[in-house]
């Protein structure tokens, strides 16, 4: 009589080996998510402390003695502040408007334009994008300089405007590329005039990412410090010249309070920016920062 061996019910049964490889391929490597965790930790813990300490009741920077809003009851009542936050959302507003006009025009042209001369512009629109903003900054003082144009707030308009309009561009050229021309001569086959055509097809398929590519614009100038410390004059300042004046004599508290604000508004910005295509029934995310 053949014995035929059982496995028995206490050994468990052995996973085929496509299994088990699988798994190693899935599995999460340690040492990666420990370099992503110390990355971000040293990211956002200097804000992290610096949103904290704007809560301090006591002025020390290194000793937390309980929450207060103190530091921002001082800020609200700082006119030189107040000032500086109203020349940066002056100069926000002023260089969105413009930059917006001025990229979705660009964005038209650089897709109908089917000749050489339009892929060099479009090529040289990626120029700002990928230089050092501290060269655009002395290039635009120097500008100003030898136009014998005084530095003000106007100069900063200008210098945010012409660096923010490639932001604008690149976004709004691919929504632009995925448009069918086709809707726009149906369009004047009915009767529309070309103007007629852009404004009332092409202008609202493109609202989505306009709007959300003004919101960025809005928010990258209102932080924006090295164009704004080479091309603004000596008073009124915007708020982050302003702050960088300031922590030069020492750091008060009412910076972090400052900071923080700015901190909270930006991210604000940035959240409603990817969150506008939603709202009109197409993709939102982080997709919208490529223009797809």
């Amino acid at each position: 009589m053949t014995l035929v061996s059982t496995p028995s019910a206490t050994t468990p049964a052995r996973e085929p080996a496509p299994t088990r490889k699988r798994r190693r391929i899935h599995r999460r490597p340690r040492l990666l998510v420990a370099v992503t965790g110390l990355f971000f930790a040293l990211l956002y813990l200097p804000i992290a402390v610096v949103a904290l300490f704007s809560f301090n009741s006591q002025k020390s920077l290194t000793v937390f003695d309980g929450f207060s809003l103190r530091w921002y009851r001082a800020f609200v009542h700082d006119d030189v502040l107040l000032a500086s936050l109203g020349t940066s959302l002056r100069i926000s507003l002023v260089a969105m408007a413009g930059s917006v006009l001025l990229g979705v025009a660009l964005a038209v042209g650089l897709v109908r334009c089917r000749t050489r001369l339009g892929s060099l512009a479009g090529l040289i629109m990626l120029v700002p994008l990928i230089t050092p903003e501290i060269v655009t900054g002395v290039a635009s003082m120097l500008l100003f300089k030898g136009l014998g144009v005084p530095l003000s707030t106007g100069t900063v308009m200008l210098a945010e405007i012409t660096f923010s309009i490639s932001y604008v561009t690149v976004i709004l050229r691919s929504r632009v590329a995925a448009l069918n021309p086709e809707v726009e001569e149906a369009a004047m086959d009915l009767g529309a005039t070309r103007w007629q055509a852009v404004r009332l097809v092409t202008l609202p398929a493109l609202l989505p990412a306009v709007l959300a590519s003004a919101v960025l614009i809005f928010a990258l100038v209102f932080d924006d410090f090295v164009l704004a410390y080479f091309t603004t004059g000596v008073d009124p300042q915007p708020l982050s010249v302003r702050i960088y004046s300031a922590i030069r004599f020492g750091v008060q508290p009412t910076i972090n309070a400052v900071g923080t604000l700015m901190l909270a508004g930006s991210v604000a910005l940035i959240a409603l920016a990817l969150f506008i295509p939603r709202l009109f029934g197409r993709r939102g995310g982080l997709d919208i920062l490529s223009g797809e």
